[in-house]
């Protein structure tokens, strides 16, 4: 996924939550802090957003979207290796996990997988 895709997805899920909010009835425990302050008069701002969306299921679910973020195991990294590197690494477990893991990182191997999931639309990113 590029990170433009990423952005534009991020951005309508985003202007689709302002055209929809609503102030909230502060209930204890189901509001947010922002800069010290309790926020439930006014939107969250977009950073805010993405936070939610990744940490609260029940707001996820709410707005439509949902942002995954995991790493990668070292397996997983060195199946992400372009074919023609992959001579580099013909015994690439017998080298130990800190050699595999200092020569994946040599060559900026992605260690995250990212996974979006807004409209039905699913896209895995690594980073």
């Amino acid at each position: 996924m590029s990170k433009e895709r990423y952005n534009q997805i991020i951005d309508e899920a985003y202007e689709n939550y302002l055209k929809n909010w609503k102030p909230q009835p502060v209930v204890e425990d189901e509001y947010y802090w922002l800069e010290n302050e309790l926020v439930s008069d006014r939107p969250l701002p977009k950073d805010m957003f993405i936070h939610c969306i990744k940490k609260d299921t029940e707001f996820s679910e709410k707005w439509g979207l949902k942002i995954e973020e995991r790493e990668l195991s070292l397996e997983e990294r060195y199946n992400l290796i372009e074919d023609d590197k992959h001579t580099q690494f013909v015994n690439w477990q017998s080298l130990g996990t800190d050699r595999v893991k200092e020569s994946l990182d040599e060559q900026n191997i992605s260690t995250k997988l990212i996974t979006l999931t807004y409209n039905n639309e699913t896209i895995e990113s690594y980073e």
